[in-house]
């Protein structure tokens, strides 16, 4: 009701302004469609003060310096795998070149013995003969999510009391694994988390995939931190402690959720001790080979946020100012007022792109696909409220509040 009430006065306001301004008296669908665009075009204003706001803090917040271990403990680099993915050996084997000399043990682990990761992993043991590399099938699965049974399984064969999950899909620089240390040495830190970039495979999907990391959700966590509003974790990387992981009752409670890195993160949290988010990113390799495993990819993803952060999620629409300025386009008509706004975010978004790229000194490509970015990422987040429902490796699930998963049975 007090929606419906605004509405009304905003059709008001409306009416009066056109009366004023000699206009005859407008039929109420264009009221409703006047009024309706005027506030897409508040809400735009405001994604452009947000995108400003965040292009400042992801620029302010990659100028920080990265900290240096005080010791080189033994590590052991914890990595789940499930298939030949695209760009695996790379990837693997950027952790087998890090500039860091205390003793690492990398740990792998699958389910199926007849995974095709388990080649790769035999490929990357060819090319560093050197590396302490342990391998662990095992097919026991201790919730839907896959990923953590993985880990559950990989735990009793873990070495070293510091430990660094990574996921599969993520690389990193060669100084990498000493700031995650450094990181972690802080006092009253208990994890080690890290931002991350798309990196995208060939073909058009990929890079939209990475458009939308890089300038959609990386500023979004830089902005949500920066204000208080966030408090992510991330399995791109988690460093913990065993004891740090002792005390949060180990990993297997984790299995029934969907979103484990944030719950893990919390964890940690409540136990008195520091999430730390140190100013480098790791890159993610984004490789949807179609439209529809983008969309499925992206739909889970944003329900996961919606059902952790349902008030975030919600605010988060004023975050896409291009599209929001180009309905308030479209609904008024073309108005005058309308222009200049979709002007203006257009031109914050790319200003965001290109000072977010020099931050991160990477190179500046694909500007011209970030309109199509903007658009699919806002169509995917008004998707989102429509379905609890998510598709993971094949398996459809249900994802209540709290981020658990339930298995719904096709019908």
């Amino acid at each position: 009701m007090r929606h419906l009430t605004w509405l009304v006065c905003l059709v008001g306001l409306v009416t009066a302004f056109e009366i004023f301004a000699g206009a005859t008296v407008p039929h109420a669908a264009d009221l409703l469609f006047t009024a309706i665009a005027i506030v897409f075009g508040f809400c735009a204003f405001l994604g452009i003060v947000y995108t400003v706001f965040a292009t400042v803090l992801v620029c302010r917040f990659f100028a920080q310096r990265t900290s240096e271990p005080t010791s080189l403990p033994p590590v052991t680099i914890v990595k789940p795998l499930h298939g030949d993915e695209w760009g695996l050996l790379d990837n693997l084997a950027t952790y087998c070149r890090q500039n860091y000399s205390g003793p690492i043990q990398f740990l792998f682990g699958v389910h199926d013995g007849a995974d095709p990761a388990l080649k790769v992993v035999e490929e990357l043991k060819r090319l560093y003969p050197e590396a302490h590399i342990t391998v662990v099938t095992d097919a026991r699965l201790h919730g839907p999510n896959r990923k953590m049974s993985n880990i559950v399984n990989m735990m009793p064969h873990a070495l070293h009391d510091v430990l660094v999950f990574a996921d599969s899909d993520v690389s990193a620089e060669p100084d990498y694994l000493r700031h995650v240390i450094g990181e972690l040495q802080k006092p009253d830190v208990g994890l080690v988390t890290c931002v991350y970039r798309g990196r995208p495979a060939p073909g058009l999907w990929p890079h939209l995939s990475a458009l939308n990391i890089n300038y959609h959700f990386l500023p979004s966590v830089m902005t949500g931190v920066a204000l208080g509003l966030a408090r992510p974790c991330f399995g791109q990387t988690i460093a913990i402690r065993r004891a740090t992981l002792e005390k949060i009752g180990g990993f297997g409670q984790f299995a029934n959720l969907l979103a484990e890195d944030n719950a893990i993160g919390e964890a940690v949290r409540k136990i008195g001790e520091k999430v730390a988010i140190p100013p480098f990113v790791v890159s993610h390799t984004c490789e949807e080979p179609t439209a529809a495993a983008l969309a499925a990819h992206e739909l889970r993803w944003s329900r996961t946020i919606r059902a952790v952060d349902p008030i975030g999620h919600i605010g988060s629409v004023v975050t896409h100012p291009l599209p929001l300025a180009l309905l308030a386009l479209l609904l008024s008509g073309g108005a005058r007022w309308s222009w200049p706004i979709a002007a203006a975010a257009l031109f914050a978004r790319c200003t965001l792109k290109v000072f977010s790229d020099i931050a991160v000194r990477e190179p500046r490509r694909d500007l011209w696909l970030l309109p199509l970015r903007d658009i699919a990422s806002f169509t995917i987040l008004i998707a989102s409220f429509f379905s609890s429902h998510v598709v993971w490796r094949g398996t459809r699930f249900q994802v209540d509040r709290n981020g658990f998963l339930s298995p719904v049975q096709d019908k």
